[in-house]
């Protein structure tokens, strides 16, 4: 008997977009195995699969049937997508091109483990990162280097700056993807770049006033501010530049510190002296895996200390999106000792959604949790925290979250 793939919608979509699975042509409650597959551009595999069975008319569809096992259990109509590993052990899932596609295999298979017997039927599902109309421009002005992503239309479009963690290089999945709902979004490189530094000793927010000027002069770029989107040391960069810089209207910081914490940050005449950090306190765990969380020096002073960035300074509204079990530092403690600075000073107090079993790559919908993989400073591979399941679904939600966020802090002023 074969068995037919549906997906819905029928053609290409994006990553940050849920797709509906169903299989017709089984036969009644006939258990089944469905496996996903997907080769990243580097060549790595990655695999989920699941046990199931279909209904008394011979169907299944992911939205209404739960897994009985596998991968994940329960009802998880993207859990094929979301639970995908890494053959290669502590591999992260990363999108280098986003011109290009990822495919997702999807096969069906006759009975459950330990070995599913034939293949009844497969389907291929193509996700996208950019949507139709989206404009990729690579920029070179003056020292900035970059990419920046305009949503389809006429513009102008209000204005992101997106900066990423301490992997270096240039990553542009998260701007391209939040091109596609109507911001013009620039993917910001720092170090480890075409003519960059080769290395990132210390934050000059200089270089990065100067991207923030191009995105106001920008004749697609709707003033008269910018909102900045960050993760992890990226987190830290965006507010840092909320707390000097003029022109920010809003700030999303996803699994930051607040803190200087290896490095020194430089504007002008003002130095942040870094917190520091004690190699000592590094713990090793299961499988050889280090745990870092512990490792930066502990805050006697609190939310006065001096390597707190003043972010009472900042402009605009700023959230803290947290991973409740992130292993890189404690972002749940970061944020509350950010908010109480705020308090402190007599300013907005800063909005935090936190997260449980979320770690501290929270990455767009859908993207595979990345429980360790190499530290590019120590070297090592440690651990980022997370529980796959409820990693997921604070992914989804976090989005939805930032995009509300954005709309209503960059969308809104230019209606009233």
């Amino acid at each position: 008997m074969a068995a037919t793939v549906t997906l819905e919608p029928a053609g290409p979509c994006c990553w940050d977009e849920p797709v509906r699975i169903a299989v017709r042509g089984l036969a009644p409650h006939q258990p089944v195995t469905l496996r996903a597959s997907l080769r990243d551009e580097k060549g790595a595999l990655f695999r989920a699969h699941a046990r199931y069975r279909a209904d008394g008319g011979g169907e299944l569809d992911l939205e209404r049937a739960p897994a009985l096992g596998g991968s994940f259990a329960g009802l998880e109509p993207m859990g094929l997508i979301w639970a995908l590993e890494p053959e290669k052990p502590f591999w992260r899932f990363l999108k280098r091109d986003v011109q290009t596609p990822f495919a997702v295999e999807l096969e069906v298979l006759e009975g459950h483990e330990p070995e599913p017997r034939r293949v009844l039927g497969r389907a291929v599902h193509e996700r996208h990162f950019l949507r139709p109309g989206v404009r990729r421009e690579p920029v070179r002005a003056g020292r900035v280097r970059a990419t920046l992503f305009l949503p389809p239309g006429l513009g102008p479009f209000p204005g992101v700056i997106d900066i990423l963690g301490v992997g270096g290089g240039l990553l542009e999945y998260r701007a391209s993807l939040l091109a596609g709902h109507g911001f013009a979004t620039l993917a910001l490189a720092y170090y480890e770049y075409e003519d960059l530094p080769k290395t990132f000793d210390n934050i000059f927010l200089d270089y990065f006033e100067e991207a923030l000027n191009y995105m106001l002069q920008h004749p697609q770029v709707k003033g008269p501010g910018i909102g900045l989107l960050g993760i992890s040391l990226g987190a830290d960069i965006c507010l840092s530049m909320a707390s000097f810089l003029k022109n920010i209207t809003a700030t999303v910081s996803i699994n930051g510190s607040a803190f200087s914490g290896n490095r020194v940050i430089y504007y002008n005449q003002t130095k942040i002296p870094p917190l520091g950090q004690d190699p000592r306190r590094i713990k090793v765990v299961f499988s050889g895996l280090l745990d870092i969380v512990d490792i930066r020096n502990d805050i006697i002073s609190g939310c006065e200390h001096p390597s707190m960035i003043p972010i009472e300074k900042a402009q605009g509204p700023i959230l803290f999106i947290v991973g409740q079990d992130d292993h890189n530092w404690r972002s749940e403690y970061y944020a509350q000792l950010a908010a109480e600075r705020l308090q402190t000073h007599g300013k907005e107090t800063p909005l935090i959604i936190s997260y449980p079993g979320a770690g501290h790559y929270l990455e767009p919908p859908y993207f595979p949790m990345c429980p360790a993989s190499m530290h590019r400073i120590l070297d090592k591979t440690v651990m980022w925290g997370g529980e796959p399941r409820a990693h997921s679904k604070a992914q989804v939600d976090a989005w939805k979250q930032i995009l509300s966020f954005f709309y209503r802090h960059l969308c809104m002023p230019s209606k009233l």
